[in-house]
């Protein structure tokens, strides 16, 4: 079990590093997700997104703030309280989001060429099979099927 931890964590790893060298923009995978949320989900506060995606109020915050100088996402008034301010994507986020969309897509499409039909099949019966498994609700199980 450990070789198999330790290899998808590899993959993983270097499968961010690409990106990241890959990416033209000082941005991380964490603020890809707070805009694809954005994108996704529409303009929401920080502590929302926070807990949604599992981050600290000031890993938010800090994201937030680095999105924000960067004109990829805009702190907006809330029309029904005012004091409430929620996080928005911009236009030039959308442009940053579709572009990481794209260069992530073409290093899967370039790392998964490797492999046979086959092995393709197998990969996808499995990763069905372990989001399965994630879905809420679901058990986990210990022993091997």
């Amino acid at each position: 079990m450990f070789k198999l931890i330790h290899s998808t964590e590899a993959v993983t790893n270097e499968m961010v590093i690409r990106w990241t060298k890959a990416f033209r923009y000082n941005i991380g995978i964490s603020p890809v997700l707070v805009l694809w949320e954005l994108k996704t989900n529409g303009p929401q506060k920080q502590s929302v997104l926070a807990a949604k995606l599992g981050y600290t109020a000031a890993a938010i915050t800090n994201i937030a703030g680095k999105l924000v100088k960067e004109e990829m996402a805009e702190r907006l008034a809330d029309e029904q309280d005012r004091r409430m301010v929620l996080l928005s994507i911009t236009e030039k986020g959308e442009d940053v989001l579709r572009e990481a969309h794209e260069t992530g897509t073409r290093l899967r499409l370039n790392m998964f060429s490797v492999l046979s039909e086959k092995e393709v099949d197998q990969y996808l019966a499995i990763n069905k099979k372990l989001l399965a498994a994630l879905e809420p609700g679901a058990e986990l199980k210990k022993e091997r099927t």
